[in-house]
């Protein structure tokens, strides 16, 4: 009974979605990149977690605003090459690794909500959908998961993080993987910044 029990405990994190909105209770992250955008990661239900954070001169409400915008995704962020809408909150994102790489794609559904402290949340998690197309050289991710927490630290300075499940299957070699969050946590928020800044020009 005792292993049963066991057995159920352990399949119960590869049958559900990877739920990352308890990220912020993971006590034990491995700093990767501290200047600049700063990167670490840590292991959640098995699963690498890669966390980056950074700190913008901009408003709580229009970083939001871009970050919800999943169909802007390939105009913001350069490595999405295409988003589909497959449901009201179901979108499917396309992605593209640098060569000798395929891309990636993923199937997700997404919730955003307030917390304490007037702390802005998207998160999302990957389903199947029977609408979702299938990519030619492309790996799926099946356990793509993540998270934006946006804390205004006044009204023209936010503090963002960005959280995500950092496996990439496929041909990736797990000896390229640190490197490969760095380079995505710091992209994604860069990414964001300068768009931020040209909105404002």
């Amino acid at each position: 009974m005792k292993r049963l029990i066991i057995l159920i405990f352990i399949l119960s994190f590869k049958i559900f979605p990877l739920d990352l909105d308890g990220v912020r209770s993971i006590k034990h992250w491995e700093l990767l990149q501290e200047h600049g955008v700063k990167v670490e990661w840590s292991n959640h239900h098995e699963y690498p977690i890669s966390k980056a954070e950074v700190t913008l001169d901009h408003n709580i409400k229009d970083i939001a605003l871009i970050i919800e915008n999943l169909e802007n995704y390939p105009k913001i962020f350069k490595r999405v090459t295409e988003t589909h809408r497959l449901g009201e909150d179901i979108v499917q994102i396309v992605l593209d690794l640098p060569f000798p790489f395929a891309g990636r794609d993923y199937v997700i559904q997404y919730v955003k909500h307030t917390l304490e402290d007037n702390l802005w949340v998207f998160s999302f998690s990957s389903i199947n959908h029977p609408k979702e197309i299938k990519k030619a050289g492309h790996v799926r991710l099946p356990n793509a998961s993540g998270i934006w927490i946006l804390n205004p630290l006044s009204p023209n300075r936010t503090k963002v993080t960005y959280a995500w499940n950092g496996e990439l299957l496929g041909n990736f070699p797990d000896i390229g993987l640190t490197r490969a969050w760095i380079t995505q946590g710091t992209e994604v928020l860069t990414w964001l910044n300068e768009s931020m800044s040209s909105k404002g020009q």
